[in-house]
């Protein structure tokens, strides 16, 4: 202990009053480090909460956008329906395209469904653990980021072509997907049910001209075993029905369909000449489909 200013003196220290004493309440209370070059804030519990808050946030918006719109339901699952085509969700869409190529199909199909997968993936889980800088600029950190960009890239590449794609599919098989055809049938079983609500309802469509020779010669076609007897076809399946054909195509359109084929359907016209039909009989079952119209 100093008793006086000579530079002599012995001083001794009984307390180091450099030392703030804290209370226990300020012990708890996490340090602010962000005014530090290369230092981050307390990840317990700032930087947790702030993610959780986040990901609340995100999880609203999402549950609220599932209750407003109801999701697209097909028809049940027909494994005999060869026209159906798969889509998986959107955000799967990258990897569905990604499986198409030749390396990641066929004899590469383990490559594609499991390798490729697995470094991509490993790759994202070891990221962490592979760049340790403490630079959180991207432009300070290239090989980050242009592995980042290069997979955003990728995966936005992949997703359009997977959709134009199935798009143009459909286009070419002229299909329409079974959740809009499902959807539109809810509509107008409701618009029948309730009367159209003064509105004009569309006539609903039925065979013409029963008595025609050329519904005994539909009988004996190729037509018959999709179709059916009532001309209602299968939609569950991609057939469509014959009911009110003629108000789409004509007599000469629908030789051409029976002598070309069209979308899933392939060339009738020599199927039904080896069922026995001829030429006229043909002849007629095209004049006698085009007069199925619903007017």
């Amino acid at each position: 202990m100093a008793h006086g200013h000579k530079s002599d003196e012995k001083v001794v220290y009984v307390g180091d009053s450099r030392v703030i004493k804290k209370t226990q309440e300020q012990r708890l209370i996490p340090k602010d480090y962000s005014a530090y070059p290369g230092k981050s804030e307390a990840f317990v519990p700032n930087f947790l909460l702030k993610e959780w808050m986040v990901g609340v946030v995100v999880l609203v918006g999402i549950l609220v956008l599932v209750m407003s719109e109801p999701a697209p339901l097909g028809y049940p699952a027909d494994p005999k329906n060869t026209a159906f085509i798969p889509m998986p969700d959107w955000y799967f869409l990258f990897m569905y395209q990604l499986l198409k190529y030749p390396y990641t199909s066929d004899n590469y199909l383990i490559f594609g469904t499991v390798v490729l997968p697995g470094l991509l993936f490993g790759a994202l889980l070891l990221a962490p653990f592979l760049d340790t800088g403490k630079e959180r600029r991207f432009y300070k950190r290239p090989i980050a980021s242009s592995l980042m960009i290069l997979s955003l890239v990728a995966v936005s590449y992949l997703t359009y072509t997977s959709w134009a794609h199935y798009q143009a599919e459909l286009k070419e098989k002229n299909i329409v997907p079974e959740h809009i055809k499902r959807e539109e049938e809810m509509h107008a079983n409701k618009g029948a049910a309730g009367g159209g609500g003064g509105k004009e309802t569309k006539k609903a469509a039925a065979i013409v001209a029963a008595d025609d020779p050329g519904a005994e010669i539909y009988k004996k076609a190729t037509c018959l075993a999709c179709h059916g007897a009532g001309l209602k076809g299968m939609p569950a399946s991609g057939v469509p029905a014959l009911l009110g054909i003629g108000d789409k195509l004509s007599k000469d359109q629908i030789m051409g369909v029976i002598k070309d084929g069209k979308g899933n359907m392939g060339k009738q016209y020599q199927a039904n000449i080896d069922k026995g039909l001829n030429d006229a009989d043909i002849d007629k079952l095209a004049d006698w489909l085009s007069k199925q119209k619903t007017q």
